[in-house]
């Protein structure tokens, strides 16, 4: 790390180690703010879109669908921010197939770990508020039984790490972050800024934390995804949304090269307002973004419902229509599980969604069938109309 680069910097200073290498250590959150009135502005548009999303009124029959299809979008998206290549259709295809969860090779296998470390992190907001614990806790589920399984999941890390592509070293890497004493104590601090009381706008904290987590990079592999899952518990614990339904990473993934930059900028030049001024638009954009799908998957729903209403057995085709809208990639078994009737019972409610063109088998096989809904899932991660 060239420390000539760090020089002038609000966020932190360079400091050489004793084996010779130089390191990045941050300064204690909060940062002094140079609020300008366009960082005024963009915070003003992002609590206002955000807002609009906390006051859609989401029924509790709703509610899982909803949650849970955002969840796996963010899955997909943050771990291919990391270089996995798989797709929502294949987390989902795997999840129907209930491949094994053993394969360390395998990308879905990861991105499955996302959701379960989501899934396991917003339940244990319950109990635990967010602290240095959680993020243990949620590390060990992100890399359980996948590539990063050796790199000590749950611990922080006990050796020095570096960011730059493969090859470098510490003494060429661009990114050094602080040894582990050092590393230690600044994570001790971001702690006591999370849970201590403070004048500054939340979503402007939550950006700062952000920033903060990835300065420390306090893991050998999962930095990145902890660190946007971290955004998202903050945001639902923090009360900003009532329900897990906004997320950063394909704000972040659309973005990629400058979502690093702003963050390098703000440790080799204290750009704080620049940072602030991306994340806060990404909370803007993906409110609506998210906004928008919502309505869709609303709209759709109700026009199956309208299907479906006059068929026989129709109460119980409403219950997998809404199974469908959770898990629009599934199997008749999964159906059967799930909503509890038996087998050829599940595969006849199967077989009407086919026939209404709710549904359409994928694998072309007589046995171990899996069937898509097209149109669910579109409106989950298609492209929108308004360019979103």
């Amino acid at each position: 790390m060239d420390p000539r680069n760090y020089q002038h910097s609000s966020a932190g200073i360079p400091i050489q180690h004793p084996k010779g290498y130089w390191y990045f250590l941050p300064a204690d959150l909060p940062p002094a703010i140079n609020w300008s009135p366009a960082l005024v502005s963009i915070l003003a548009e992002a609590e206002r879109n955000l807002g609009k999303l906390a006051s859609l009124d989401i029924s509790l029959t709703s509610l899982n669908w909803l949650v849970q299809p955002f969840i796996r979008r963010e899955a997909v998206v943050s771990t291919r921010i990391e270089g996995t290549r798989a797709s929502l259709s294949d987390l989902y295809t795997f999840e129907a197939q209930q491949l094994s969860f053993l394969d360390p090779d395998s990308d879905a296998n990861e991105v499955h770990n996302y959701v379960k470390a989501m899934d396991y992190g917003l339940k244990r907001l319950e109990t635990l508020p967010t602290s240095l614990r959680l993020i243990r806790e949620l590390h060990a589920r992100l890399l359980e039984n996948v590539r990063g399984e050796h790199l000590t999941p749950g611990n922080f890390r006990r050796s020095q790490n570096w960011i730059d592509p493969a090859g470098s070293t510490l003494q060429n890497a661009a990114y050094v972050p602080p040894p582990v004493q050092e590393m230690l104590t600044a994570l001790n601090q971001l702690e006591y800024f999370m849970h201590t009381p403070s004048e500054l706008p939340a979503l402007v904290r939550v950006a700062l934390i952000h920033y903060q987590f990835e300065a420390i990079h306090p893991f050998l592999d999962g930095n990145g995804r902890i660190g946007r899952l971290l955004v998202i518990l903050l945001l639902y614990a923090w009360n900003l949304i009532p329900q897990p339904l906004l997320y950063l990473s394909a704000y972040f993934e659309a973005n990629l090269q400058e979502y690093y930059e702003r963050l390098l900028a703000v440790s080799q030049q204290g750009k704080w307002e620049d940072w602030l001024h991306f994340f806060l638009t990404g909370i803007s954009i993906q409110s609506l973004d998210v906004n928008q799908r919502i309505t869709q998957l609303r709209t759709l729903y109700d026009a199956y419902i309208e299907q479906i209403q006059t068929e026989r057995a129709a109460e119980r085709l409403i219950v997998t229509l809404d199974l469908l809208f959770e898990r629009p990639i599934l199997t008749v078994r999964q159906v059967e599980t799930a909503i509890g009737v038996p087998y050829r019972s599940a595969s006849r409610y199967v077989e009407k969604l086919v026939q209404l063109g709710i549904l359409r088998e994928i694998t072309g096989q007589a046995r171990n069938r899996i069937f898509r809904a097209d149109e669910i899932l579109l409106a989950i991660e298609g492209s929108l109309q308004n360019g979103g």
